[in-house]
């Protein structure tokens, strides 16, 4: 005899681990290791795979500009959720690496896998030297200050025809073949990643924390608020920097127009699409946003409305992110039971 829906009952499943405390586990079994590492697997392989999956070269540099735009949307999401600094500068970010690691390669003939990390400390540096004014502003003041930085930066390099001027710095030296640019890019995103989610789990993660929740009880503790929030502005600048470096040498240019704002604007929407404080989260918006932006090419200015539409739609009905909503139903699903 067939059980109707009537005699049974929603019974939800909890498949945690027995003793967890965000990044401490407590393993029993092979069963609970293989829970735990399934989507750690999922996300590398899936990364690795992605330039061999891309039916031409054209949808193979798109994947790379999609982890230039992971770059900077972990970084937002690093200093927004976790240190409570709403930055607007990512475009200041991809153009200081980007001009850095150009100089570097042009004018003293450094080759680009040796340019792009030196430009990306360097760039950090000098970001986070000029953003230190600007440390004691919180919410939307530090987001309306840090988005001047690239729109000045733009207007005084055409302003004083420096660095090339409006035609930038060209002939820049490229990867030496497209393989070694995607696993380059992608391993570096990969390690970035991991790295985030290791700080944010460790004391120090805690600190930043706490100085996002109440940073007057982190001055009452003898701690250096400013010491902390430079050093997190060092390390969320040191992501865009990294990302415009590398962009650099994928187009083989730098100049004013990676001040542009979309590098300021889509990690934001990919931030809201994947779900804030999940640091992968944002990645997984930006492999739906920058791909859709491509498709929707032929558009024209009216793929605007397309995006305001994906993301109005995400706000209204999945406003935590996908990641976030993954995430639950992850570790807990729901069955029916006979009653």
């Amino acid at each position: 005899m067939n059980v109707t829906t009537e005699q049974m009952r929603r019974e939800r499943i909890d498949r945690g681990i027995k003793v967890r405390s965000d990044g401490l586990y407590a393993l029993m079994s092979w069963r609970e290791l293989s829970y735990l590492m399934t989507p750690r697997t999922i996300l590398i392989v899936g990364m690795l795979c992605l330039p061999l999956l891309m039916p031409g070269a054209y949808w193979q540099r798109v994947m790379s500009i999609v982890c230039i735009y992971a770059f900077l949307a972990v970084g937002f999401d690093f200093l927004a959720h976790y240190v409570g600094l709403v930055s607007l500068g990512g475009a200041f970010f991809i153009g200081v690496g980007g001009y850095f690691s150009a100089i570097l390669n042009t004018t003293f003939g450094l080759p680009p896998l040796v340019a792009i990390p030196m430009a990306t400390i360097a760039g950090a540096v000098l970001s986070t030297i000029l953003l230190l004014p600007c440390l004691p502003l919180r919410g939307v003041y530090f987001a309306i200050v840090t988005l001047m930085y690239p729109l000045f930066a733009a207007r005084l390099i055409e302003a004083f025809d420096m660095l090339g001027g409006t035609d930038g710095i060209m002939g820049l030296d490229s990867f030496p073949n497209p393989m070694l640019e995607q696993y380059f890019i992608i391993g570096m995103l990969l390690m970035m990643l991991f790295a985030m989610r290791r700080l944010v789990n460790t004391d120090l993660g805690l600190v930043f924390r706490a100085v996002k929740d109440n940073d007057q009880a982190v001055r009452a503790s003898a701690m250096n608020v400013t010491f902390y929030k430079a050093l997190a502005v060092f390390i969320g600048s040191l992501m865009g920097c990294l990302a415009g470096a590398c962009l650099a040498h994928i187009y083989m240019w730098s100049g004013i127009s990676q001040f542009a704002l979309d590098f300021s604007i889509l990690p934001i929407a990919a931030t809201v699409i994947g779900g804030s404080g999940t640091l992968v989260g944002p990645l997984i918006g930006c492999l739906i946003l920058v791909p859709a932006s491509e498709l929707l090419r032929d558009f024209g200015t009216l793929r605007i409305a397309f995006y305001s539409l994906i993301l109005v739609g995400f706000i209204v009905f999945r406003s935590d992110g996908i990641m976030s909503w993954g995430q639950r139903k992850y570790e807990q699903f729901e069955r029916w039971k006979k009653i």
